[in-house]
């Protein structure tokens, strides 16, 4: 009986010490909630959400006027029996994110487009939900068949200011992404 309780003991402290790992091993992942092709005028746009916190180094750093890169990736491949996979299409869309402290507004700059928030949360709600964004041109793919999609987000040190990247590159509080999310892609006969 008393070898029960010391082993349970044990164990419950092996649990206490590694949970905490666990959650802070979660804290620093973007996941994939879900991701999706709808088709536009030219051929498909990506429909991606992603759910991922902050931690307070990140949120410190932005506060203080460094920006941050969100990257969203997206490939297309079609095995092939004979050779490596064919890669159809490749594209990344990246988003800046910066505090404004004459304003305290937080800003999102991609492209030429640029929208201001009034709070982190606000921007970051425009983070995590990728619309519209046309990834597949129509003459791109065959018609019927399979291809395969995927999709990741990160946060992208490599565009950050040279001083910051080598400390990201040695903090692991810098290193937020996801998984590549998969899913399967036939265009039907009808859409050509």
């Amino acid at each position: 009986m008393i070898d029960l309780r010391l082993f349970l003991l044990k164990w419950i402290v092996a649990i206490g010490l590694i949970w905490p790992e666990l959650a802070l091993a979660q804290a620093h992942t973007i996941h994939v909630r879900r991701a999706s092709l709808e088709a536009d005028r030219l051929g498909w746009a990506l429909d991606a959400r992603f759910e991922f916190v902050l931690n307070e180094s990140l949120v410190g750093a932005i506060n203080r006027g460094i920006p941050l890169y969100f990257t969203t990736n997206f490939e297309l491949t079609r095995a092939r029996w004979y050779w490596f996979d064919e890669e159809t299409v490749s594209a990344a869309q990246s988003i800046r994110l910066s505090y404004q402290p004459l304003t305290r507004q937080y800003r999102l700059s991609s492209g030429g487009l640029q929208l201001s928030f009034p709070s982190l949360a606000d921007a970051l709600k425009v983070i995590k939900h990728v619309n519209v964004w046309h990834t597949i041109d129509r003459a791109a793919v065959v018609p019927g068949y399979v291809y395969t999609a995927s999709v990741r987000m990160q946060l992208d040190t490599a565009l950050m200011p040279k001083p910051f990247q080598i400390d990201a590159v040695n903090n692991r509080d810098w290193r937020l992404s996801s998984d590549w999310k998969r899913f399967e892609f036939v265009m039907s006969q009808h859409a050509k």
